[in-house]
């Protein structure tokens, strides 16, 4: 009786053990334990053209853009994005054509100070003057490298020897001249943070590109009276000329006329010289 009562419980040990390794078989594998996640690449910001620029163009701060990029890929020479690097290319000259998006490097362009600078923004055959300008005459500092201007001469005449509506005269000297530099830093020296705003409120001289004859035409007209820029419009055609007619004080102004008579219905004046100091005139209607 023992010993079948041994064995029984032999069996049932057998079929219990046999039961736990069957379900350990069939039970599924363990999950693996999560994998680290790799950290993003790391990224930076450099400088790009914001579109497309000619060989020889001075750049402007609407030329310049930023573009986030993985490390690994920015190139060597690649500006970072920030305040000074953006200064050392504003007013720099491109040594080769760039289309939006290329990225831009110190040794892509060439810098106001560097050996040559000048002498390398000017076309071939032309020359480079330069005058004097104040917040009004400079287009309150609006005016940057690259730009194109017309110049304007005025001028005011002695008083014994003109008549009230010629006392002063105006006329345009020069047209579509491009601006190659602003001030003796050429647009360098502007203040982190501010990029532009310091050069703009503070212009004193706009050096011009221009041919043989009308530097020597600029040089005269310094010497006859107060010179201003025009800015002209992005655009324009540089052939677009503009007529050169001295525009007169009583061109401008009625005031001239006399009482009660119209510009048209005028009759013609006659200025006669009596010698120094002396000059009448004589109006017919």
């Amino acid at each position: 009786m023992a010993l079948r009562l041994v064995l029984i419980v032999v069996v049932l040990v057998g079929v219990a053990a046999l039961g736990l390794i069957g379900v350990v078989a069939l039970a599924p594998p363990p999950a693996p334990p999560p994998s680290a996640q790799a950290p993003p690449p790391a990224r930076v910001s450099i400088l790009v053209a914001a579109r497309g620029v000619q060989a020889g163009t001075l750049l402007k701060p609407e030329d310049i853009a930023a573009r986030e990029v993985p490390a690994a890929e920015a190139r060597d020479g690649a500006l970072r994005d920030g305040p000074e690097a953006r200064i050392e290319l504003i007013g720099a000259m491109v040594r080769r054509t760039l289309a939006a998006g290329d990225v831009l490097s110190l040794d892509g362009v060439l810098r106001p100070g560097e050996n040559g600078f000048l002498a390398a923004v000017l076309a071939p055959g032309m020359r480079a003057v330069t005058v004097g300008v104040d917040a009004v005459s400079g287009a309150a500092g609006l005016i940057w490298p690259g730009d194109r201007v017309d110049v304007i001469l005025t001028q005011a005449f002695d008083e014994s020897e003109a008549a009230p509506a010629r006392r002063v005269a105006g006329e345009t000297v020069l047209t579509a001249a491009r601006v190659i530099a602003v001030d003796r830093h050429l647009v360098q020296g502007m203040q982190p943070g501010a990029v532009g705003d310091s050069l703009r409120e503070t212009n004193r001289t706009v050096t011009l590109e221009v041919s043989p004859e009308q530097a020597t035409r600029v040089a005269v007209a310094i010497r006859l009276g107060r010179l201003s820029l025009a800015l002209r419009a992005a655009g324009t055609p540089v052939e677009e000329g503009i007529a050169q007619r001295p525009v007169w004080g009583g061109d401008v102004s009625g005031a001239f006329n006399p009482a009660g008579a119209s510009a048209s219905g005028a009759g013609a004046t006659i200025r006669v010289f009596g010698g120094p100091g002396r000059v009448e005139e004589i109006r017919f209607r």
